[in-house]
């Protein structure tokens, strides 16, 4: 079985990012903008809401190259639920199960609430996770997660 590893040819950890087209990407969309530079290993998937991010997606993501997934949450502002904070929290436990269960470290998907303004905050959201997956490969010597077969 091969395994996901960050390549030492790569400046930066490859990054799927799962953002909301109402709150979380007009922040992201600043940070181009404003031409805040966060790692080009960053690619953005825009959905209506958070909570309708399917684990099975983050898994699959994980499995086929990407080395961890940001779910840029809608927080208290989604205008689809009011529980939508919780119901991706529950997502985000959900996975990390599935990780497990797949022998995928946990610690390759994180979730944090982003508003429509917070380009730097997502620049230093993702400049912290870059470091924070570089540092699960050079601190462990066992596969961080499977390749699909």
């Amino acid at each position: 079985m091969s395994t996901v590893n960050i390549s030492s040819n790569t400046k930066s950890p490859k990054i799927l990012v799962f953002s909301t087209d109402k709150i979380s990407d007009p922040g992201i969309d600043q940070a181009g903008l404003r031409k805040i530079h966060y790692a080009p290993s960053v690619y953005v998937i825009s959905l209506p809401c958070s909570s309708g991010i399917k684990p099975r997606w983050i898994i699959h993501a994980l499995e086929h190259g990407f080395d961890g997934v940001f779910i840029a949450a809608d927080g208290h502002e989604c205008s689809f639920s009011s529980r939508c904070a919780e119901h991706t929290n529950n997502i985000v436990e959900v996975s990390q199960e599935l990780m497990k269960e797949k022998n995928i470290n946990p610690r390759r998907v994180r979730m944090a609430a982003l508003c429509s303004v917070c380009a730097e905050p997502f620049m230093n959201h993702m400049e912290n996770y870059g470091k924070i997956l570089a540092g699960l490969e050079e601190n462990t010597q066992e596969p961080l997660a499977p390749k699909g077969e």
